[in-house]
């Protein structure tokens, strides 16, 4: 690692850092270029864990310490900014102190992400960033083996998924599926049974569900406003419902994929 004091906030070098806050401009710029944002030393440690190149660090004097010990031994240059200037950069307070612009990954098969899983979460066009990252979390702390998400879903390296997830967006294997009708085929090739969570007249419960559940478990979550699209349920080999009390009649997606996956566990 190179340190580097940047004081002038439009220092080109910090250009990877501008604008964290315009969601629009961070969804079109960020898979675009290759790169993903990770903030807070415990998320940079998890993505530097999982083999992820940072290509630089912004970091606030008080935590070079903290830094020096996840990228230390690595060759990335830290720019040691003033909190005004990290501030005016990114467009936020930095509490946390560090933030690191990542190569994003390329992404592997279906094939390759469903090999040796026994449960897999399917996001189905979940838009909501925060979603995503709440999910992620769940399915890491769940026992899920696998996340896919839809083509239309947010992206789960996106800063506040990221945050949200705590990190585990790095240590779930995940990718992105195409094709439904050739996901449903993957997934049944691979032994899987596909059970998609949705209000529907034919569905059953979820205890039921758990009580004959099959060997290799496909969850497929909705979005939060429409739920699962019509093909997606047809594509399904059952459709489950999650019983609720007090007339509601679902939960939040990321709740929801938590109930689910804390059910089929073994």
């Amino acid at each position: 690692m190179e340190i580097f004091s940047v004081p002038d906030v439009a220092d080109p070098r910090l250009d990877d850092y501008r604008g964290l806050t315009d969601t629009a401009l961070r969804t079109a710029r960020e898979p675009a270029g290759g790169l993903y944002i990770a903030e807070s030393t415990k998320v940079i440690a998890r993505a530097v864990a999982a083999g992820h190149r940072p290509r630089s660090v912004l970091v606030q004097e008080r935590r070079i310490d903290d830094i020096r010990a996840i990228v230390g031994d690595l060759d990335v240059p830290v720019y040691v900014v003033p909190d005004e200037v990290a501030e005016a950069v990114t467009g936020f307070a930095v509490h946390r102190g560090t933030i690191a612009s990542m190569h994003r990954p390329a992404l592997p098969s279906v094939s390759e992400v469903l090999e040796g899983a026994s449960v897999v979460l399917i996001l189905e066009n979940i838009g909501d960033h925060t979603n995503i990252g709440a999910a992620f979390r769940a399915a890491a702390g769940l026992g899920a083996d696998a996340v896919l998400v839809s083509p239309g879903g947010a992206d789960p390296l996106y800063r506040r998924s990221v945050r949200v997830s705590m990190g585990t967006v790095f240590q779930v294997p995940w990718t992105r599926i195409g094709d439904w009708d050739a996901a449903v085929v993957d997934l049944h090739e691979a032994g899987f049974d596909i059970a998609a969570l949705a209000l529907s007249d034919d569905a059953i419960t979820l205890d039921a569900y758990v009580a004959a559940r099959p060997e290799r478990v496909a969850l497929v979550m909705g979005s939060e406003g429409d739920g699962l699209s019509r093909a997606t349920i047809d594509g399904a080999d059952h459709v489950v419902t999650i019983p609720m009390a007090g007339g509601v009649d679902s939960l939040n997606v990321a709740s929801a994929a938590a109930v689910a996956l804390w059910a089929v566990r073994r």
